[in-house]
């Protein structure tokens, strides 16, 4: 499934995947500390995602129906795709802009690129 989630509903997101299962009361009271947000706005937002299959809201109870970490790769591979025709090499000439790599960040590097090559997955 894809999801496709504007700024604020990544960032109440990010609340729900630190939070959840929590109710629905208590996550409007993480919502007014973490966003500033009022309960109508956290409302309206969790009934937006809760229509969209990320969460639940079940007698009071806010649970995840959609993991952190297959929203974000999606995201990332959005971003890519959209802001660089898809190619990782345009994206982090873009992302390192001059930055050295430390040794252990480029052999970190080098072994991601090794376990994801196409002769090799």
């Amino acid at each position: 499934m894809a999801y496709q989630l504007c700024d604020s509903e990544y960032r109440f997101m990010q609340v729900v995947w630190d939070s959840a299962p929590v109710s629905s009361g208590e996550l409007v009271e993480l919502c007014r500390e973490r966003l500033g947000w009022k309960k109508s706005t956290t409302y309206t937002v969790l009934k937006k995602l809760c229509g969209k299959g990320l969460v639940r809201n079940e007698n009071a109870r806010v649970t995840v129906l959609a993991a952190r970490e297959t929203v974000t790769a999606q995201a990332a591979e959005e971003f890519v795709d959209r802001t660089f025709s898809g190619s990782l090499p345009l994206f982090l000439t873009a992302f390192m802009g001059g930055r050295a790599l430390s040794a252990k960040e480029a052999e970190e590097l080098k072994q991601l690129i090794d376990a994801h090559r196409e002769d090799t997955v």
